[in-house]
């Protein structure tokens, strides 16, 4: 998986399993630093110095994105799936 390289995933910097022997150590993945901020906190303007938190004529507490930039998430996220696909690679969550 450390060899992958596709603008849209996250860079996996290395890797291990959790150790047969010992059913209580947990297996860790270490990746690229990609920020502060989440899609969820994007979407949903939590936590996220990049979109402002502004009450919407609903009270909601946040802005929804736009239809270009739901579009434009919407595309990057197919863009890596389908790049992890092509490798054999199933995302599971």
């Amino acid at each position: 998986v450390a060899r992958l390289s596709h603008n849209n995933v996250v860079r996996v910097i290395a890797a291990s399993a959790c150790s047969p022997t010992s059913q209580d150590s947990l297996g860790t993945i270490i990746m690229e630093y990609v920020g502060n901020s989440t899609l969820h906190h994007v979407i949903y303007g939590t936590r996220s110095m990049i979109t402002k938190r502004k009450d919407n004529e609903l009270g909601c507490g946040y802005e929804p994105l736009s239809i270009a930039q739901s579009l434009s998430y919407s595309c990057d996220i197919v863009a890596g799936l389908v790049f992890l696909h092509s490798q054999l690679i199933v995302h599971l969550d």
